[in-house]
């Protein structure tokens, strides 16, 4: 692809009609064409007069550090939205960050899936444009304040955006799991592990162990078991204005997973805790989006219906 040369870090952004001062963007750069990728939409939105950025890890690991060149820290100071490259994973992993710093996000679909990153690359000027004159769909998403409570202390805590997932590990056996909710005890599971969803998660693991879906505006969690070793033992939804708490009763190597992106080992008697965060998510969304344009897309409903 051949692309006009870059603005230089210095050059003004040219005069346009973006409501967007400043935009970043996260990419993810191990794809094969990711910088070339990235370097179109970073002109296009320099076309549309917008001062462009490009996340640190972003930059350094296309080489696309003659634009401004930020950290996490930094776009959340700096920018008015941050643009997503990449496909539900690379969404999810810059997510968790920014949500405390309440820049809203874009996705633009490079990957497979792409629930939470809808705009097609092939099409994103298309969509694009119109977002940033200020025509868009605002979706709100609620996060997830997970931590690993040990000898009664936090010894792990972070955001989760999808899921938190307690597993058995390699050894052959299940989990015993003590489930509560509120303070009040739901039930002992034995299990190959247990998954705490979020809305957005609903359409990810949750929903391979049986989960239902769940409309983003809904305002739960989803508990499914894995594999669980009593049949009756079934997904529940559960709502998400309390906290719900995991203690590990029996099993060798059990650990819990945040958004299958961060881990930590856990001991007999860790307490994992999952509560609603005080942070949520922004996504952007073109006009007309639907939630259940996404999941008939996605899910493939509808193929061989004649309507």
């Amino acid at each position: 692809m051949n692309l006009p040369p870059a603005p230089p870090p210095s050059a003004p952004a040219r005069p346009g009609s973006s409501r967007f001062r400043h935009v970043a963007i996260v990419g993810k750069y191990h794809a094969v064409g990711s910088r070339d990728a990235l370097e179109r939409i970073a002109h296009f939105l320099h076309d549309q007069g917008c001062e462009v950025a490009i996340e640190h890890d972003t930059a350094h690991n296309t080489g696309l550090t003659h634009y401004h060149v930020l950290d996490v820290a930094g776009i959340g100071r700096e920018c008015d939205l941050a643009l997503v490259m990449g496909g539900d994973g690379t969404m999810l992993g810059i997510a968790r960050q920014l949500a405390r710093h309440k820049v809203p996000l874009v996705g633009i679909n490079q990957g497979r899936l792409g629930f939470i990153t809808d705009i097609p690359f092939l099409d994103f000027e298309t969509h694009l444009q119109p977002i940033l004159r200020g025509q868009y769909e605002e979706d709100r998403r609620a996060l997830m304040q997970a931590g690993v409570l040990r000898d009664g202390r936090y010894v792990f805590e972070t955001i989760a955006m999808n899921d938190v997932v307690v597993n058995r590990g390699v050894s052959p056996g299940m989990v015993e799991l003590r489930v509560e909710v509120d303070g009040h005890f739901v039930a002992n599971q034995r299990a190959d592990g247990l998954i705490i969803a979020s809305p957005t998660g609903s359409t990810a693991y949750a929903l391979s162990a049986g989960g239902p879906l769940l409309h983003p505006a809904i305002d739960g969690w989803i508990m499914a078991p894995i594999a669980p070793h009593t049949l009756s033992n079934r997904p529940i939804v559960l709502p998400a204005t309390g906290e719900i708490a995991v203690e590990i009763v029996a099993g060798r190597d059990a650990s819990a997973h945040f958004d299958m992106q961060t881990f930590t080992s856990l001991l007999h008697g860790d307490r994992i805790t999952v509560r609603r965060s005080v942070h949520e998510l922004c996504l952007l969304h073109p006009v007309g989006w639907s939630y259940f344009d996404t999941l008939r897309k996605k899910l493939h409903w509808n193929e061989g219906v004649v309507t």
